[in-house]
C-alpha cells in the first residue's frame, strides 16, 4: 500500500467517525517517515492513534530519545511494545527498556504486549519486565500464522462468555476483515472476510461489520452460549482459547448455517 492511499484510506476512517487506529502487521517503524505522517493526519482529524512495534529500532537510548520524540510532536496516542520468548530471539531485551523508559520521559502512554502460552518458561522474561518496573500486560499466544508452529499448551478456563469487541483490520492488500485475527484462517467459510476497498467504500465496509447479526451476537451473547447452542459440552468449551472457539464455530460450514439461520429465533433466546 502505497502512502497515498494509506493517507486517503485514513481520512476516509475519520469521516466514518473511527474514533482509533492501530498501526499493526509487520513492522511500522520501518516506514517511520510514513507513519509520523499517519499519525499527524489521525490527530488533525481527532482520531486516537497506537503503533504496535517490536522495538528493533531502540537500540541506544540517545536514538530512541529521538523516535519517541518524533512520534509525540506528531500527536501519537500510545506505543505498544511487543515482547515474549519469541520476540526476544531476535530483539534484545534491551530495547524494550528504551523504548519504555523514552516514553515515560516524554509522557508518551505505552505498555509492553507481554505475549505468552504461560508456561514456566516465561517466568524470568516477565521477572524481567518487573526489574524494570515497566507497565506489561500479559496476552495469551494466539497459535495462528508463525506461531502455528509452537507447541500449543493446553488450558482450561473458567466457563466465561467469551464475548469479543472484534476490531476491524484492514491488510496492505486493501481486504478487510471483522476481526484483527481473522485474516489467517476460516479458510473454509471465510466468515470475518468482508471485502476489499477496490470494490466498496470504508463506510459500506463498516455498514456490513456492524449490522451482521452474528458478528453483533459475538460481541454481546458471546462465543460461549453459541457453542452450547451448537451442542458443545462445558468441559469442551473450557479447553479453548477464544480466537480457538471463534475458528471451531464459524470455519464449519455446518455450523455457520446452522447459527444464521437461527440467529433472529432460537439462538437469541437461548441461556446455557
Amino acid at each position: 500500500m502505497d502512502f497515498d492511499r494509506a493517507r486517503d484510506i485514513v481520512q476516509e476512517m475519520a469521516r466514518c467517525h473511527v474514533t482509533g487506529i492501530s498501526f499493526t502487521a509487520g513492522e511500522p517503524l520501518l516506514f517511520l517517515d510514513d507513519i509520523c505522517k499517519l499519525v499527524q493526519l489521525c490527530r488533525e482529524n481527532g482520531v486516537y492513534s497506537r503503533i504496535v512495534t517490536n522495538g528493533y529500532w531502540a537500540k541506544t537510548r540517545e536514538h530512541t530519545d529521538r523516535v519517541v520524540s518524533r512520534l509525540m510532536s506528531n500527536g501519537l496516542s500510545q506505543l505498544r511494545l511487543s515482547y515474549s520468548r519469541w520476540h526476544q530471539q531476535h530483539i534484545s531485551r534491551e530495547n524494550i527498556v528504551h523504548a519504555a523508559l523514552s516514553s515515560q520521559k516524554h509522557g508518551l502512554d505505552y505498555f509492553v504486549s507481554f505475549v505468552t502460552d504461560f508456561s514456566k518458561e516465561d517466568d524470568s522474561f516477565e521477572q524481567f519486565l518487573r526489574d524494570h518496573h515497566l507497565k506489561f500486560f500479559p496476552e495469551p499466544v494466539i497459535y495462528f500464522g508463525r506461531a502455528g508452529e509452537f507447541d500449543c499448551q493446553r488450558v482450561s478456563t473458567d466457563y466465561r462468555p467469551n464475548v469479543c469487541s472484534m476490531n476491524p483490520y484492514l491488510s496492505p492488500e486493501l481486504d478487510m476483515f471483522a476481526c484483527c485475527d481473522g485474516a489467517s484462517r476460516f479458510s473454509k467459510t471465510h466468515f470475518l472476510y468482508l471485502g476489499n476497498l477496490c470494490n466498496n467504500s470504508i463506510e459500506a465496509l463498516f455498514r456490513k461489520c456492524e449490522t451482521h447479526v452474528l458478528y453483533h451476537l459475538i460481541r454481546t451473547m458471546g462465543l460461549t452460549n453459541m457453542a452450547s447452542y451448537l451442542g458443545f459440552r462445558a468441559r469442551e468449551i473450557v479447553q479453548y482459547r477464544r480466537c480457538e472457539l471463534c475458528e471451531k464455530l464459524f470455519n464449519s460450514k455446518e455450523n455457520l448455517s446452522i447459527l444464521t439461520k437461527s440467529a433472529t429465533s432460537d439462538l437469541i433466546n437461548w441461556r446455557r
